[in-house]
């Protein structure tokens, strides 16, 4: 019955191809509004590491004055004094401070060009807790993290780039003139939003193409690559800076379970409870430990104008059904004397729903074409709206193309039920009087 409805549904739509070309493009037009937008609200929405979202935290504490801090909140990065005290308490399964850094990378063909890497300075348990995957190698160890050890972790990208994607591990990268071992080369990982330093980067950008210890980094005087506030003058040199109240750091630690959260939470306020007791701090304790999720949203990771977009869109896609209505209870009611012959011969009011619900889904399964097409060419010009970063996440996978026709045929049936319901209460009696 399905097949024989469905065939119906397409000799109508035939009868009428003005009438059906406007219902498929308002369908077409509002479904791949909708899709776009919510291609750029899905990636810059998404959950980056689900696996471990709850156990990663984010630590801050307030070393400013209230009167200094955004709406009473701790800043989302933190002083060198504070980060190097909470690792040498070491208080949580893995942690690790953190802080974006930009060596040059010069190759060992002195022909090329030295590569500006995409660089960060970290621990080594970063790896474990941000679970990234090796392709060869793995992470330096604590050990070398405490021996300030010469050592680092490439991307995927970067070897192919230096070594044409052979096993580097043991090889020497050098680094602003300084050499480095090479313990890993990472495999494929660009989580998005980048959760890690949204500060610095605002949510999104490049592949993390270079890796070396925290403490290497300091030793070596290497300055942030990403934002540095002061309250205060740090006063001249790079000790005066470490000691200063300037916070730059980023810190993470893993915490497995929520009893675990508990009790590091009270040990970072008795932290900056003693440090007010000590004169540092001369306000109460402000601290707080946000979990990936409540750290992207603390940030703003999410663009305003894609929520915008997405709900203005969602509100297109409303006016263009709201059109298709009219459309279908125009073409259903001037089919009004051949209901009255099907109920006249023993059609039930079931079966005339079935047949122009079926009808009216032939017409969402052609707009969800023509929504797939519009949506593959808007994909292209994303670009114009958003940022190059974002724009980038937005593409047309298999999920989004079974989303657009599911959404297509689902919101058409939608729309179809009044004008349905109006053609199921044709009288037979009255039609077959009338003609």
């Amino acid at each position: 019955m399905f097949a024989y409805y469905f065939q119906l549904g397409l000799r109508s739509l035939r009868r009428n191809p003005l009438l059906t070309a406007l219902m498929v493009m308002a369908i077409g037009f509002g479904v791949a509004a909708s899709m776009i937008t919510y291609s750029v609200f899905r990636a810059t929405s998404s959950n980056p590491i689900p696996q471990k979202s709850d156990e990663l935290f984010a630590v801050q504490i307030a070393n400013w004055k209230p009167e200094d801090l955004e709406q009473g909140e701790p800043p989302s990065a933190m002083s060198y004094t504070d980060a190097m005290a909470f690792m040498r308490a070491h208080k949580a399964k893995r942690q690790t401070a953190l802080y974006p850094v930009s060596p040059s990378v010069i190759p060992a063909d002195g022909n090329r060009l030295p590569i500006t890497a995409n660089s960060y300075a970290w621990y080594g348990d970063a790896f474990a807790m941000f679970d990234i995957p090796f392709l060869y190698g793995g992470a330096w160890s604590q050990a070398q993290d405490d021996a300030h050890a010469s050592v680092a972790v490439i991307g995927r990208e970067l070897n192919d780039k230096l070594f044409n994607g052979a096993n580097s591990v043991g090889k020497t990268i050098n680094l602003d003139g300084h050499d480095y071992r090479i313990t890993g080369v990472t495999d494929a990982w660009d989580p998005q939003p980048l959760f890690f330093d949204p500060v610095n980067t605002g949510g999104f950008g490049d592949p993390i193409a270079l890796f070396i210890p925290f403490t290497r980094a300091i030793d070596l005087q290497m300055p942030t690559a990403g934002n540095n506030n002061c309250n205060a003058d740090p006063g001249n040199g790079w000790d005066a800076w470490l000691r200063s109240e300037c916070i730059w750091v980023g810190y993470w630690v893993e915490l497995p379970t929520r009893a675990d959260a508990d009790t590091y939470r009270r040990w970072l306020t008795g932290y900056a409870a003693e440090q007010q007791r000590a004169g540092r701090f001369k306000w109460a304790p402000n601290v707080a430990l946000r979990d990936v999720t409540d750290w992207l949203d603390f940030n703003k990771v999410v663009p305003p104008e894609s929520k915008i977009s997405l709900m203005v869109s969602l509100g297109f896609l409303l006016i263009c059904l709201v059109n298709t209505i009219g459309l279908l209870l125009a073409k259903f009611m001037r089919r009004a004397p051949e209901i009255g012959v099907r109920r006249a011969l023993g059609a039930s009011r079931r079966e005339v729903y079935m047949q122009f619900l079926i009808e009216a889904a032939t017409v969402g399964l052609a707009g969800g074409a023509l929504g797939l097409v519009l949506t593959g060419l808007g994909m292209l010009s994303v670009g114009w709206v958003f940022d190059e970063q974002i724009a980038r996440l937005a593409t047309l996978d298999v999920s989004l193309v079974a989303l657009t026709v599911v959404v297509a045929v689902a919101a058409t049936v939608l729309a179809a039920f009044y004008p349905t319901w109006r053609a199921a209460q044709v009288q037979p009696a009255w039609q077959l009087k009338s003609n």
